[in-house]
């Protein structure tokens, strides 16, 4: 068995697209995932399944979503590794407020080009480090108030995103790590 974290994007947020947790669990575990837990109102999953693609998983949680709410709901599904992975590279922590860093999680490598023109962007005191399909985000006035949120860094890139807070991304990985024990 295989765990995995899956992370919707804007559910449960200023009222719109409201999805109950509890709700979600049975609807996921109707569908055929096991050991469905959540973590918060904001669309975080862990399961655990057979060994398959990450992809997989998103367009079946995606579909669901859709025919259970009549909405879209965009999904990434990351395994246990990518959330300790970007805990131990995070290039902002321990120097930066860890109440300030957050993680965005890209559903694809950007390409390049994209990446230069957004190094040309700059909204400092707010820094970023792109790494792969990650983004390490500080924005010491929190994240109401960041210019380089979710929307900025899709649009610029060009590609999905979602993003969590560093607290978050640390939780979901020790909830993940719970499988094991």
């Amino acid at each position: 068995m295989q765990t995995y974290i899956a992370l919707l994007r804007g559910i449960n947020v200023s009222g719109q697209k409201k999805i109950k947790m509890a709700t979600l669990r049975e609807q996921l575990a109707a569908i055929g995932l096991k050991e469905v837990k959540t973590y918060i109102q904001s669309g975080n999953i862990l399961f655990r399944d057979a060994d398959k693609s990450n992809q997989h998983w998103e367009q079946l949680i995606h579909d669901m979503l859709l025919k259970e709410y009549g909405f879209e709901v965009p999904v990434m599904v990351r395994r246990p590794e990518d959330f300790s992975w970007a805990i131990e590279h995070n290039p902002f922590f321990p120097e930066k407020d860890p109440k300030r860093l957050y993680i965005t999680f890209l559903d694809a490598v950007p390409e390049p080009e994209k990446v230069a023109a957004l190094q040309a962007v700059d909204y400092q005191p707010e820094e970023y480090t792109i790494e792969g399909q990650v983004v390490f985000f500080f924005s010491p006035s929190g994240y109401g108030r960041a210019k380089m949120n979710n929307n900025f860094f899709e649009k610029k890139l060009k590609v999905a995103a979602t993003t969590r807070n560093w607290r978050s991304v640390n939780i979901l990985r020790d909830m993940a790590s719970e499988y094991d024990t």
